[in-house]
């Protein structure tokens, strides 16, 4: 028999309500460290409100979150970021107006001299970001005081998962990283995710795209209306059945029914 493993995070029973409204309802998940776990569904499905749950953002309305089987309260973004959990938003959570070398150490400059007369450190944050950069495929960039806006979509959203894996996140969670993208940007994207998994860290991925979810995904969960609707791994499932429910295949197929019966009473009347 196989032994279970301890995820790295652990989502029990999480329920999230806003004046009366329901956004996450009873929701569980396992986050495994070396996996892609992909979080799918419509918009208003609840998968804003996870990911904000888990990067404390949100506190829970109920339920429990365990990192490492330890159960934690993550009040504040910092809380997550103590444990390991970084976010990366759709656009990188970059500023374009500044420079690499700056968004890339925002908070967490390095610096030189001492007490009162310390300084951001240029060299030093620059030589970093270059390397960070090119070890991720960007090659074009050579200096970090390039300005971020000069990167195309694709560069941003590597900037921002350098840097996490920089600063030693175990759990990168990805909001539509290549929703902007072009065709080969987002594979681009994709392997840099792939990457990721093989270092060991655990990356959930928020994406509406099927294709890419099972390019890279090990595991996958689909939010309905915020219900978890299924939960299943690599293999387990077709393209096409994933696809129907996350276009609310079950409900088209009860609406046919409906409008089916419809017609025919319509017809039986009119007879």
């Amino acid at each position: 028999m196989t032994e279970k493993r301890t995820p790295y995070i652990g989502v029990e029973n999480v329920s999230k309500v806003f004046g009366g409204y329901a956004a996450l309802n009873d929701v569980s998940l396992e986050i495994h460290q070396g996996e892609v776990l992909c979080l799918l569904g419509d918009n208003g499905a609840g998968k804003s409100t996870l990911i904000k749950v888990l990067s404390g953002f949100h506190e829970p309305t109920s339920g429990t979150i365990r990192v490492e089987g330890r159960e934690h309260l993550l009040k504040r973004p910092s809380d997550a970021a103590d444990l390991g959990i970084s976010t990366v938003h759709q656009f990188g959570g970059t500023f374009p107006l500044m420079s690499l070398e700056r968004s890339f150490f925002v908070g967490r400059e390095p610096t030189k001299g001492w007490g009162p007369f310390k300084v951001f450190d240029r060299k030093t944050a620059g030589e970093i970001v270059v390397r960070e950069m090119q070890a991720m495929g960007i090659t074009r960039v050579t200096d970090g005081s390039r300005l971020v806006g000069s990167l195309s979509g694709g560069e941003r959203q590597v900037s921002a998962i350098a840097r996490a894996v920089y600063f030693g996140a175990k759990v990168m969670i990805l909001d539509e990283p290549t929703a902007a993208l072009g065709v080969k940007e987002a594979a681009h994207v994709l392997r840099i995710i792939m990457q990721a998994r093989n270092r060991g860290l655990a990356v959930v991925l928020v994406t509406h795209n099927v294709t890419h979810a099972m390019t890279v995904g090990d595991h996958f969960a689909i939010l309905i209306r915020g219900r978890k609707a299924d939960d299943f791994h690599k293999g387990e499932r077709t393209r096409e059945e994933i696809t129907d429910l996350m276009a609310g295949g079950e409900a088209m197929a009860e609406l046919e029914a409906e409008l089916a019966e419809l017609s025919g009473a319509g017809k039986r009347t009119g007879d």
